[in-house]
Formats: C-alpha cells, structure tokens, sequence
C-alpha cells in the first residue's frame, strides 16, 4: 500500500502515527497470551454445558458459521460504539486520525473481555470452540483490507459485503458519518438493521475527544481515564451506571444532558503531529524494528515459557514500545528510560535464554552503539 501510494504521490502514512497502531496490535498480541483466554474459556463452558446440537464441520458448516459469526460480530461491534463501557475495549481501534492498512492492526488490548460473551450463542448452538476459533479467524482476515483510501467505491459488490469505502465511514467522526456500517463481512447487517450510511464527502478520521499521544500504552488506557471523569459527573450509584451503559456523551440533564458530536470545521481541524526530526525518527524505527523482533519470538515461544516469564516478557514489551513511543514525541523523560532500558535488555535477554553468550554479547553490543547514539541526539528531546 505505501508503495503503491509513494508511485501516486499520495501518502497516508505518518511514522509516528502508523508504528503507534502497530504497537497497539503488540499490546493486543501480548496481553492476549492470558486476556483472550476469557474468551476462549466463557465459549467453551457454553459450549461443554449448554450445547444443543451436535454440529459436524463440513463445507455447509462452515458457510453457517461464517455468516453466524459475522452476524455476532455486528452486533458485538454495534454495542461496543452504543455503551460506554464497551466503548472503553474498542476506542484505541478509531484513535487514529490517518486511515490505512496499519489501522487494522490498532486494536484495543481489553476489547476481548466486551465482546466474548456475543459469540455464547453459536456456542449454545453446538458449534465446536476450535471450529469457531478456525472460522472467526476468517472474519477477522477479511476486515485487514478494508482500511485503506486507495480502492474506491466497488459497484455491486458493496451491495452485500463491507468494503473501503463503507468502513471509510465507520471511522469518521463527522456527525452522520458517527456509529454506522459496523459490519465486518456483510454489510446487510447495517441495511437490515439501520445503521448503514453511504460513503459522500471524504471521512474526517479519528475519535472525537483526540488521544494526542504516540504513546500505544496511554492509547490502552486512556479510554477508561474519559469515562472514570463521566462517572464524576453522575449523582448517585443508578445515575452512574446509566453513564457506564449509555452511548458515550450521554449525561443526566443536570450534568448537561446528552452531549452530541460537533460539526467538523476543516479549516480549523488539524491531525495531532510532533516536528520530525530525521535522526531521532531513524534511531526510534531501529529500535521499533527490534521490538518486532522480540515480540515475534516471545509469541512464538510464549508457551513453552513459565507464568513468571510471560508476566516479564508482556511488561518488558509494553515498557518497550511505551518508550519507543514517547521517544518520537520527543519526550525528555524517554530519554533517561531509555538509558535505563538499553541497560537493562542485556540482562532480561539472557534470563530468557541463559548460556548463551553470542546473544548476551550482541545485546551489549547493540545497547552501547544505541547508547553513543541517544547521546548525540540529546539535545533533540525537548518537550
């Protein structure tokens, strides 16, 4: 996609911007190894004593349950834009303000523990959970290429199924563009139950309070600060749930009453951006590049590690790509918590894999270079 938009001259791509959604699909990926267990577990208790049926997986089983798990899957993502607290799981996925392929990769670490329990049904029904694990994988797949603006309106296809331009519109923040086409495969759902609206003008992208930050753990929790701030606003226990389980904006009168989107002014609006400077960019995308590195062989071999270790393993990637993060927004005190992580991976690496001196020797190697390296650039971090 950047290739294809560096030959057209029109790039969507931000750095900052697009290694923060890639680091949020690495805190997804990470907290999954124990957070997508709940899913896993409530479908099959379900499944072990409530099934009705027995379902055997055949080609016709296999279109049933696709269609049944997108049909959930609409219904999982309606609720998690129309309540709040669910909102807090999905916000991180529409914090961008670019739209593009990393986008798809933005996802919301706590977002499993909303929407797991929309998928009881096709357990109930007697699907079996690795059947649907298989399938639902499928669903999710296909929701990748949608996040792009370089493949435009689609003609009878876009009929039945969700494409670019439809889900173009479920990430605008523009008043009609707000909570609609929250289909992942099929976007009869939205027609049949009126949420669908037609792409018009081009989308304004994003979330309508801004995240401001390249900070992917902020991005994680700063849903959840919001409505922690609504839930003050509330008198009363009853008052605040009805703040928890109502759309997100909406108050009781004395608080203001409902609070709906504004109008998008596009000659004030403006994307969150910090100046680049092209040294410190380079030296945060090696170390990103390193953090991909580490986070594939840590999933790849998360379960053969022992609790102690997965628990470091996730707090060491996230203290990681939090810093990386801060360190493209050039923030003063990344600087100093960079020092201090170039000192300590050496040490954490070879606790992970012990007796091996060729791998300790390049960890020292790579953090003294670095170390040269952030020292030259620290009159760069500046706010």
């Amino acid at each position: 996609e950047l290739c294809y938009q560096l030959y057209k001259k029109e790039v969507h791509y931000r750095i900052g911007d697009a290694l923060t959604n890639i680091s949020c699909g690495i805190a997804e990926q990470v907290t999954g190894l124990y957070f997508k267990l709940f899913s896993i577990f409530i479908y099959t208790i379900s499944f072990d004593y409530l099934q009705l049926f027995d379902i055997n997986k055949s080609w016709l089983s296999f279109v049933l349950l696709f269609i049944a798990t997108d049909f959930c899957y609409y219904w999982a993502h309606r609720m998690s834009h129309q309540v709040n607290l669910f909102w807090n799981g999905h916000a991180v996925h529409h914090q961008s303000e670019d739209y593009n392929l990393s986008v798809a990769l933005r996802q919301g670490a706590f977002q499993t523990f909303f929407t797991a329990p929309f998928f009881i049904p096709l357990a109930i029904i007697g699907f079996p959970p690795e059947f649907f694990l298989f399938v639902s994988a499928f669903v999710t797949l296909y929701q990748f290429w949608i996040h792009t603006e370089n493949i435009e309106k689609m003609g009878w296809f876009e009929t039945v199924f969700n494409t670019p331009s439809h889900h173009r519109v479920h990430h605008g923040i523009d008043p009609k563009y707000i909570d609609k086409n929250h289909a992942g495969v099929f976007i009869i759902w939205d027609k049949m139950f009126g949420t669908f609206q037609e792409e018009e003008e081009k989308p304004t992208y994003g979330v309508t309070i801004p995240l401001n930050s390249l900070n992917p753990v902020k991005a994680q929790i700063e849903p959840f600060k919001l409505m922690f701030l609504a839930l003050e606003k509330g008198n009363g226990l009853v008052d605040k749930l009805r703040i928890m389980l109502n759309p997100p904006g909406w108050f009781p009168d004395y608080a203001g009453g409902v609070k709906k989107p504004s109008a998008i002014d596009k000659s004030k609006y403006f994307k969150f951006e910090v100046k680049a400077d092209k040294m410190l960019n380079g030296y945060g995308l090696i170390q990103y590049i390193l953090a991909l590195v580490l986070t594939s062989l840590f999933l790849f071999f998360g379960a053969t590690l022992s609790t102690i270790y997965v628990m470091i393993g996730i707090t060491g990637i996230l203290v990681l790509i939090a810093i990386i993060g801060a360190l493209f927004e050039q923030k003063r005190w990344s600087f100093y918590a960079e020092i201090f992580r170039l000192m300590a991976m050496p040490i954490v690496l070879y606790l992970f894999i012990p007796n091996q001196l060729l791998v300790l020797g390049g960890a020292m190697g790579f953090s003294i270079v670095s170390l040269f390296y952030l020292f030259l650039l620290k009159s760069k971090f500046i706010n």
